[in-house]
């Protein structure tokens, strides 16, 4: 697959690499038993995920074997735990504002999402353990990497940020901030290229994958901070056999050291 860096980000929705950022309905299948047959999966029981892939190295698409696929060290997390139930992954790539009231209404069983865990989310749905943490990034046009180089210099400009994350509260705590709140990165992105915003507050990994490979795009020295700084994985108030499932799934990766190597893997395959 070609670098982003060759290609305009309309030419990658277009070519299929984010094909899932305009299609809010798509189904991945992904057996925890990669051998089992088709009438052994249709017996099995399932583990519903829902996600929104346009989250590099989380979970974004990429053509594996000719096949769109969803993939990144979320989605790795994900098939651990179906495994160890037993059970068939079946991923649902959604609008990340959709995720919860998916959750809460039963149509999918979890959602593992860059999911931080705010008193609000709390409330709502059942939360994991924090399985990673990370900082937060402001990205801009390579030529303003200067100018919006503290968090100072973000009051009163054009911020995009992804609706129901931890980064749109960020952005709305910043004086005069004007925000342009939309579903999917990729469409920042493009707000972005296009000078219709001015920076964004990304997630790290996710920025340092835009940047690496979305050409004319920089991360600053500015540092926003958040109180959420952690992700977890969400699963319907009330379902603590799932969620005490998720967190045993959790501890064994982090005790074997497997998180840490699932991120590095799909940063790497993020940058292919």
């Amino acid at each position: 697959m070609n670098k982003w860096g060759k290609l305009s980000l309309g030419m990658l929705l277009a070519a299929g690499l984010m094909a899932g950022c305009g299609n809010n309905n798509t189904d991945n299948n992904a057996a925890a038993d990669s051998g089992a047959n088709a009438g052994a999966e249709a017996a099995a029981k399932t583990l519903v995920l829902g996600t929104s892939a346009d989250f590099p190295p989380y979970e974004f698409h990429q053509v594996v074997d000719g096949k769109d696929t969803i993939v990144g060290f979320d989605i790795d997390i994900a098939k651990d735990i179906a495994a160890d139930m037993g059970a068939v992954l079946v991923i649902k790539d959604l609008s990340f504002d959709s995720l919860l009231n998916e959750l809460s209404s039963g149509r999918v069983d979890m959602v593992i999402s860059g999911l931080s865990p705010n008193p609000e989310r709390a409330e709502a749905v059942g939360l994991s353990d924090i399985y990673y943490k990370a900082e937060q990034a402001v990205v801009v046009r390579e030529a303003d990497k200067d100018k919006f180089a503290t968090m100072d210099s973000l009051k009163g400009i054009k911020l995009g940020v992804q609706t129901g994350s931890i980064q749109e509260d960020i952005a709305k705590g910043i004086e005069g901030a004007q925000l342009t709140s939309l579903s999917k990165i990729s469409e920042i992105v493009m707000q972005l290229q296009s000078n219709r915003v001015d920076a964004s507050i990304m997630e790290g990994p996710v920025a340092k994958a835009f940047v690496k490979n979305v050409e004319g795009l920089a991360i600053t020295d500015a540092k926003p901070e958040a109180e959420d700084d952690g992700y977890v994985i969400g699963v319907k108030k009330g379902n603590d056999e799932l969620l005490d499932q998720i967190n045993t799934t959790l501890k064994r990766l982090d005790s074997e050291g497997k998180i840490d190597e699932y991120v590095a893997a799909a940063s790497e395959l993020a940058e292919k």
